[in-house]
């Protein structure tokens, strides 16, 4: 039988719709309420107006916002990174060859042992309020295991990545020719049946502009749409194939030229900003107001992964972009919401709007502005998936 259930008393609504709020991208709606049948979202306004429903919430003065949609992880792993981590922090700079040491340990792994890994952090990421998430392969690098750490994924999200191109496989490192084409060959093969998107690491010590359009080309063949790691660790063609190739998104953006940023702002190609990796890298900082400036569409990500962001939380991730990114808390929160919405090509979730799904957070704050104003407090106290509250 249908359940309805209203959440009243909310002290600021985010809604992402400026029709239903005050015209803001953010759509913010004050002294709220939002009602949700089954899984989705039927009703928002004025907390008196809301209609009679089966169940009621008092939010407590707090603060509602869609639940975060993590656009960009690498979640499929075994092992750990400490080491290389504390030396990096010693004074060793970041490298793509770094993904090896992931690589050995995942193929050593259980399918169990990957799963429960995989789960662990699913549920550390929604005690945080991420409901959406994404997720690659990119640490099996071989046909058997790059099929099941897909195969594992997609048991648990509809957002599944094949990342064969994630560095040449130790096995060839003496031919990347040849794992090029094992990459759009028998491995696609394999693993398109598991995976909605293709992505590429397109960077030096991992693929050029011509592999990296060879992969994604081959993906797109398979009914895969391509999103590109682009110009994190320096300046390169990432950015320019994305756009070529209606990536859905190119991500890190770290390094870009004036025609770069001009191409992002006039595709539907999204700027993803993963700011875990910089903090835990000490890199230059993508400078996020240079894109929004220009018009182009900017989602927020945690990266999550053992080796160069090793961070679930997506408000820590909202801290870092407003202190070191130069966003406002405002286009933060909506990047980490609906921006990854975009990012994913979704219109049903990072908004709370009639017929969106019911996928929302409480914050223990009056404001969505708390989440870069107290970096590193743990302020979501509720979160709803599907209508469900699950924590």
């Amino acid at each position: 039988m249908s359940s309805s259930t209203a959440i009243t008393n909310i002290a600021t609504l985010v809604t992402n719709d400026p029709s239903l709020g005050d015209n803001s991208p953010l759509g913010l709606i004050q002294d709220a309420a939002v009602v949700i049948e089954d899984d989705r979202v039927v009703w928002t306004g004025g907390s008196s107006k809301a209609p009679a429903t089966d169940n009621r919430v008092d939010a407590g003065g707090r603060a509602v916002l869609p639940g975060f949609v993590d656009s960009h992880s690498h979640l499929v792993f075994a092992g750990d990174r400490t080491q290389e981590f504390n030396a990096r922090m010693s004074g060793r700079s970041y490298t793509a060859g770094g993904i090896r040491t992931t690589v050995a340990a995942t193929r050593a792994a259980t399918d169990e042992e990957l799963e429960r890994n995989l789960t662990h952090y699913l549920a550390e990421a929604l005690r945080q309020g991420t409901t959406t998430f994404e997720t690659k392969s990119g640490y099996g690098l071989t046909v058997a295991d790059e099929a099941r750490a897909l195969r594992i994924a997609a048991r648990h999200t509809d957002e599944v990545t094949y990342l064969g191109a994630h560095i040449v496989s130790p096995d060839h490192a003496d031919d990347p020719a040849a794992y090029v084409d094992l990459v759009t060959g028998e491995m696609l093969d394999a693993c398109a049946p598991y995976a909605r998107w293709i992505d590429v690491f397109c960077e030096k010590g991992a693929f050029d502009g011509d592999q990296a359009r060879t992969i994604l080309t081959a993906g797109k063949a398979r009914g895969l749409t391509p999103r590109i790691h682009a110009n994190q660790l320096s300046y390169g063609p990432g950015v320019q194939l994305a756009v070529e190739l209606d990536a859905a998104s190119a991500d890190h953006c770290t390094h870009l030229t004036a025609a770069d940023v001009d191409a992002l702002a006039n595709s539907r190609t999204v700027a993803t900003l993963l700011p875990g990796a910089e903090f835990s890298t000490r890199a230059e900082w993508p400078d996020a107001r240079r894109l929004l400036d220009a018009g182009a569409t900017v989602a927020l990500s945690t990266d999550c992964n053992p080796g160069s962001s090793f961070t679930s939380s997506v408000p820590f991730c909202i801290a870092l972009a407003v202190r070191d990114m130069r966003m406002t808390p405002d286009e933060a929160v909506w990047s980490a919401t609906a921006g990854g919405a975009a990012a994913l090509r979704r219109t049903d979730i990072g908004r709370l709007t009639p017929g969106a799904r019911a996928d929302l957070l409480l914050l223990d704050a009056p404001s969505h502005v708390h989440l870069a104003y107290r970096p590193g407090v743990p302020l979501v106290s509720g979160v709803w998936q599907r209508g469900v509250r699950v924590v």
